[in-house]
C-alpha cells in the first residue's frame, strides 16, 4: 500500500522521537506539579459538576502536539512515486504465404498438410508482439487473405478460414511471392519477411520464383521457404462412391529452387516431413525474427507535503484561537 510513497527528507522523522517527551510533559509531568491548596473540607466541592471549560482544558495541549507532529511530517516532505515506462518498438512486417493447392490435402502431416500449416501459423501469430502480419494464399493463382495488421484476432480467423478450392488449382509459387511483395514493398519497417510454405513445384503463373526473389531483394525483403511433405510417397484422400479411399502419390518438391529463393534474399530453407518438424521450424523463425524493444523507464515524484502542512496550520489556528479566547487564563 505504501510502496509508492517515500520522504524526500527522511532525517526529519527523527524529530518524532520528541513527541512522546512532549506528551509526557503536558499530561503527566505538569499535572504532578500542581500547587497544593489547603481547604478545611472538600465535601462541598464534590457536588460541584465540571464545566465545559474544565472538561476541555487539555485541548490546547493536544492541538500543540498535533501542530508539532504535522510540522515534522511536512518538513520530511512526503512524496508519491509515479513510475513511467516509455517503450520504443521496431516492428517487423511479416507475410505468411501458404500453398492451398490440392496436393496440400495429403495426409503425411496430420491431419493433413493444409491443416498443419494453419495450426502452426496460428501458433506463430500468438507468439508475436508489435509486428504487423498479413496472410497470402496461392494455388494456380494468388490472393491476399488478410492484409498487414496488428489485429491478431482478425488474422487468426483468416488463417482458420483457409481452405482448398477457392481458386483454380496449381502451384504458382512465383505469384505467391510477388503478391506478398506487393503487400510489403510500401512498408517503412526496417525488417520485412515472407514465410512461404509449399509442397510442390512452380507450375503456374506469369512469374517464376527466382525472378520474384530478385524483386524481393530489391525491396529488402527476406524470404524463408518451408517445404512441406515426406520423402517418397504420401497418402492422398480420394472420394469414391464407397467413401473416402487413399492413394499413395509421389511427393515432388523443388528444393533446389526454394533454397535459391531463400539464399538470394538472406533467408533460410527448411524441410518438414512431419508436424513436429513444421512446428519447430516456425519456432526457430520466430526466434530469428524478433521485434527489437527499447525500454526507458523513469520515476517522477509528486510532493505531498502540503497535506500535513495544511493540517499543521489548521491545528495551530485552533490552538491559538481557543487558548486566547475561551480558555484564556485570567491574570
Amino acid at each position: 500500500m505504501f510502496e509508492n510513497y517515500n520522504f524526500a527528507n527522511p532525517l526529519f522523522l527523527i524529530l518524532l522521537l520528541v513527541v512522546p517527551i512532549i506528551v509526557y510533559w503536558f499530561f503527566f509531568y505538569k499535572k504532578n506539579k500542581v500547587t497544593a491548596i489547603d481547604y478545611p473540607t472538600l465535601k462541598n466541592l464534590e457536588v460541584i459538576p465540571l464545566t465545559l471549560r474544565e472538561k476541555i482544558k487539555n485541548l490546547p495541549n493536544i492541538l500543540r502536539i498535533l501542530v508539532i507532529l504535522f510540522a515534522i511530517l511536512a518538513l520530511a516532505r512526503p512524496q508519491s512515486k509515479i513510475k513511467s515506462e516509455v517503450v520504443k518498438t521496431e516492428g517487423i512486417d511479416i507475410i505468411l504465404a501458404i500453398d492451398i493447392s490440392a496436393s496440400m490435402l495429403a495426409e503425411d502431416l496430420k491431419p493433413n498438410r493444409i491443416e498443419a500449416a494453419k495450426k502452426v501459423g496460428q501458433q506463430f501469430v500468438t507468439q508475436r508482439m508489435n509486428d504487423r502480419i498479413g496472410l497470402v494464399v496461392f494455388s494456380g493463382e494468388s490472393f491476399t487473405q488478410c492484409p498487414l495488421t496488428i489485429d491478431y484476432n482478425i488474422l487468426q480467423n483468416s488463417i482458420q478460414n483457409i481452405k482448398h478450392g477457392v481458386v483454380e488449382d496449381g502451384t504458382a509459387i512465383g505469384l505467391g511471392i510477388a503478391n506478398s511483395i506487393n503487400r510489403l514493398k510500401e512498408s517503412k519497417s526496417k525488417s520485412k519477411v515472407i514465410i512461404l510454405l509449399t509442397d510442390g513445384v512452380n507450375n503456374r503463373g506469369e512469374i517464376d520464383p527466382l525472378t520474384a526473389a530478385e524483386i524481393a531483394l530489391q525491396f529488402g525483403i527476406k524470404i524463408y521457404t518451408v517445404a512441406t511433405g515426406t520423402f517418397g510417397t504420401a497418402p492422398y484422400p480420394i472420394e469414391t462412391p464407397f467413401g473416402k479411399q487413399y492413394q499413395m502419390v509421389p511427393v515432388e518438391i523443388d528444393e533446389k529452387t526454394l533454397r535459391q529463393v531463400s539464399n538470394r534474399t538472406g533467408g533460410k530453407f527448411y524441410r518438414a516431413t512431419k508436424y513436429s518438424e513444421l512446428k519447430n521450424i516456425y519456432s526457430e523463425i520466430d526466434k530469428l525474427e524478433k521485434t527489437k524493444i527499447n525500454v526507458r523507464s523513469y520515476t517522477r515524484h509528486k510532493d505531498l507535503f502540503y497535506f500535513p502542512l495544511s493540517l499543521c496550520l489548521v491545528f495551530l489556528f485552533l490552538e491559538l484561537t481557543i487558548s486566547q479566547t475561551y480558555l484564556k487564563r485570567i491574570p
